[in-house]
């Protein structure tokens, strides 16, 4: 297959990656990732090493990781409780169905809900912990946009510049 052909597949996989970031029905890093991939198997073009693809595929699985973790884990260092802990990870299961909003608000309604459910009353510190829910949606998103945007330099800079 012609090399042109190869470096478009790929750079229409990384740009799918971007869009993956806020769609959640499209894993947006490693499609990214596979996309860095086929250019590095197939491109003539390609003249980066493997430890560039391991490398990013290791940022990629701590991404992954993020996206589970972060918004729990923000969610208890902003005071919440099991309740909103659960409602977080609720919130963002049904957040997925109601893109891209739904991905924004589901966890931070979820989280605020569960701490109601368990302090009705605690209305302030219901808003803390679902705004930790928050804060761990923006920085996981903040990570995968700047991942994708490193990979796609790197295609950029081997197709074009070197």
């Amino acid at each position: 297959m012609d090399d042109s052909i190869i470096n478009l597949i790929s750079g229409l996989l990384i740009l799918l990656g971007f869009v993956g970031v806020i769609l959640p029905a499209i894993p947006g890093a490693p499609l990214a990732l596979i996309g860095l991939l086929i250019f590095k198997l197939f491109s003539g073009d390609c003249s980066f090493g493997w430890e560039v693809v391991i490398i990013a595929g290791i940022f990629v699985i701590i991404g992954a990781i993020l996206d589970y973790v972060l918004p729990v884990a923000l969610t208890k260092k902003f005071g919440g409780t099991k309740y909103g802990v659960w409602g977080s990870i609720i919130g963002m299961i049904v957040g997925i169905f109601f893109p891209p909003f739904g991905l924004i608000l589901g966890p931070f309604l979820g989280a605020f809900i569960g701490e109601l459910v368990f302090a009705p009353k605690n209305v302030q510190g219901a808003i803390k912990s679902a705004f930790g829910s928050f804060i761990g949606f923006i920085v996981n998103t903040g990570f995968d946009l700047i991942l994708c945007l490193i990979l796609l330099g790197i295609l950029i800079y081997d197709i074009f510049i070197h």
